[in-house]
């Protein structure tokens, strides 16, 4: 196994259960990939490198079939999911209940409930079939059907059909604007949809003590199956591994072709180098003397915030990074998760953990209007930095190569890349014996474990 990210973690777990000897090589000397906690700003003050907020981790159906508490993973849920200020002083909170949700939305409560509705109480059935590889068989042809319906159009084409509030619009956007895809681009819907119902689902929680305790967890599990991790060990070729019976890789495209170049035919190789890499992030973490000063106080309930205004706004800013631009008043993604997990800080003491989206690579110091933002809604709070991180693209990928130019997706979730992810081999390569299994792979992005869960299936039975 070459990569100890979530995705490389879970593939060598499945294999340890099948009983085969299990060796996990990681470059870094903390496994985790993005998913790890880091000393980033001052003594005493613990910062998630890469995701903060774990809606698909809590809703995997491979996590969850894992004993991962009793390894030290504990999930933590906020009052409410996410809230959304606006310009007016107020918020929209994204309730966890889907009753309280309806009220809360008042005359878009019920067109709400009605678009999360079926996804929200049915996720038992859904998540197993969203997070495998696109196919035409489904055990829930009416209920795919429905989210085809809903997911593949534009996000700003559902909001405006969907609701009457610039405030459930504005809502709506923030969470399609986690596609990292223009608005008026298909399938933005679909993220939309799908993180509004694991918000009522199964929540947006977050793990105490920092992503780390996933790492940790999964580590000591596979542990325990016999698995043996062996980290600052970078693999440049995989003849330097020695012989393996299978290889499974938790990089992308660029990384495969550098370590295994020589053991793929020229046919496949070809197609990995037209895969397209997407949009970067510019990241800074903060950690601060106070909590965050929201004009709306509501927002101190939730611990993920979206800060971009209107859905105009957003989509206006998501335009921009999307065809090479940088956007003056970008949509900022933000987290304050000591509020509810007191192990992030020194007593008293607070953290936050923001990004906003840019062109893949980009070199542009974007801090002054991603403060200019938070500032728009929480004056002030500039007053409150004791210490600061800056976290450009580049310096995002010297410590993770697969955030390659800082693109956290995997690659490019275009139409082509979501139905080809990287290639139609999907977790399958030229060379028999070994297989991708990264979020370049089939579903593609997030902390859920079943890029490597599915790949290391098809490779036991190919065993």
């Amino acid at each position: 196994m070459i990569g100890a990210g979530p995705n490389g973690l879970a593939a060598a777990i499945v294999l340890a259960q099948a009983g085969l000897q299990v060796d996990v090589f990681e470059a870094e000397a903390q496994p985790g990939g993005a998913a790890r906690t880091l000393a980033l700003t001052l003594p005493g003050f613990l910062h998630d490198f890469g995701s903060a907020v774990y809606p698909m981790a809590a809703g995997s159906p491979f996590f969850s079939s894992l004993p991962l508490r009793d390894h030290g993973l504990e999930w933590i849920h906020p009052p409410a999911p996410l809230a959304h200020p606006l310009d007016d002083g107020t918020a929209v909170m994204l309730e966890r209940d889907l009753g309280a949700a309806e009220a809360a939305l008042g005359e878009d409560g019920k067109q709400w409930r009605r678009l999360m509705g079926p996804f929200a109480e049915h996720w038992a059935e859904l998540a197993p079939e969203v997070l495998r590889p696109v196919h035409l068989f489904t055990r829930h042809p009416v209920l795919m059907a429905h989210l085809g319906l809903v997911g593949l159009p534009s996000a700003t084409a559902i909001a405006e059909h969907w609701f009457h509030s610039a405030r459930t619009k504005a809502l709506f956007a923030g969470l399609a604007a986690h596609s990292i895809l223009a608005l008026d681009e298909p399938l933005s819907a679909s993220f939309g949809v799908m993180l509004g119902a694991t918000a009522h689902a199964v929540g947006w929680p977050i793990p105490r003590g920092g992503a780390q305790s996933i790492t940790n967890a999964l580590c000591a599990y596979l542990a325990g199956l016999g698995g043996t991790l062996h980290p600052s060990t970078r693999i440049e070729n995989l003849a330097a591994i020695g012989k393996y019976d299978v290889t499974l890789c938790d990089v992308t495209p660029r990384q495969l072709l550098r370590m295994a170049g020589d053991r793929l035919s020229p046919a496949y190789r070809r197609q990995l180098e037209k895969y397209g890499y997407g949009p970067g992030v510019f990241k800074v973490d903060y950690a601060l003397s106070n909590p965050i000063p929201w004009k709306a106080e509501e927002c101190l309930r939730a611990a993920t915030v979206h800060l971009g205004g209107t859905l105009e706004e957003i989509a206006a800013s998501e335009d921009a990074m999307r065809h090479g631009h940088h956007a003056e008043r970008p949509f900022v993604l933000l987290a304050q998760p000591s509020l509810f997990d007191p192990t992030r800080a020194p007593q008293g003491k607070h953290t936050a953990w923001t990004y906003c989206h840019v062109p893949n690579g980009s070199q542009v110091d974007m801090l002054d209007r991603l403060e200019a933002q938070i500032e728009r809604f929480a004056p002030g709070f500039r007053d409150c930095i004791l210490a600061r991180r800056v976290l450009t693209p580049a310096s995002l990928e010297s410590m993770d190569a697969n955030l390659v130019g800082g693109d956290i997706g995997g690659g490019a979730m275009n139409l082509r890349q979501f139905l080809f992810r990287p290639t139609r081999r999907q977790y399958a390569t030229s060379a028999t014996d070994i297989y991708l299994c990264s979020s370049s792979t089939p579903p593609g992005g997030g902390v859920h474990g079943m890029c490597g869960y599915n790949a290391a299936r098809l490779a036991l039975s190919r065993l």
